[in-house]
């Protein structure tokens, strides 16, 4: 199986960040955009995502005009085709953090950034092939970085990391686009980090503490706490 027809493909020597790139490109096709530097790209809530030379970074642009909550469960679809990946080039010890990261080993391989825009949702990626950041530059309660070189004596380079991505991504966006939702939301959670155990959650106002017990039928956090169950459809996870 190659690359998927329908979808473009733009590699870029240099890019400010590959979801601002997918933004400015929309209404020119669906496309998938690598950059082998980005100097301004972002993680969550607005922090500085580094990218040492030889690392992943891309974004898929994709034109659709579902209701913004579907189209942010692309960040489940994402995770999924980034496990997969990840088994077929043989590494073990694979999870997924809700809401948007990969661990390998209890450590932060990936991570999944969404953005959007009026007729479109851009789903960034990003992935520490060959070096991972320093913990020490990292905010407080970060998870340690791992990064794939780590475990692989040979990862591929970032153009064959990008083919293998952008053919099972397709897999799964078909799957979400016959059966929905539910069958992604089963199979994120047959791959789910500390499922069934306590995890604390940041909120702009104040952090939670309970036990994970599921994601609901939009993507949101289930935890049981002390005061009852709670459902989180945005927050910052931590263990």
């Amino acid at each position: 199986m190659g690359w998927p027809p329908e979808l473009g493909r733009v590699i870029l020597e240099t890019v400010d960040s590959t979801n601002t790139e997918a933004l400015r490109r929309i209404g020119q096709g669906d496309c998938w955009i690598l950059t082998h530097a980005q100097p301004g790209g972002v993680g969550r809530r607005g922090k500085r995502w580094q990218m040492p030379k030889g690392n992943f970074a891309a974004s898929l642009l994709m034109h659709s005009t579902a209701p913004l909550p579907e189209l942010a469960q692309r960040s489940f679809v994402a995770a999924l085709a980034l496990y997969d990946v990840l088994a077929g080039l043989g590494v073990a010890d694979i999870s997924l953090k809700w809401p948007n990261d990969v661990l390998v080993q209890g450590r932060k391989l990936a991570g999944i950034l969404l953005a959007s825009s009026p007729g479109a949702v851009v789903v960034g990626i990003g992935v520490n092939l060959v070096a991972a950041p320093d913990l020490a530059d990292l905010p407080e309660h970060a998870l340690a970085p791992i990064s794939l070189k780590e475990v692989l004596h040979n990862p591929p380079g970032a153009e064959g990391f990008l083919e293998l991505l952008a053919i099972a991504f397709q897999k799964y966006e078909h799957q979400m686009r016959a059966y929905g939702f539910s069958s992604i939301r089963q199979a994120w959670l047959s791959h789910a980090a500390r499922l069934g155990e306590v995890i604390h959650a940041r909120l702009p106002e104040r952090t939670l503490s309970g036990t994970f017990e599921t994601i609901d039928e939009a993507g949101a956090l289930v935890l049981a706490t002390d005061s009852g169950r709670v459902s989180l459809p945005a927050a910052e996870v931590f263990f």
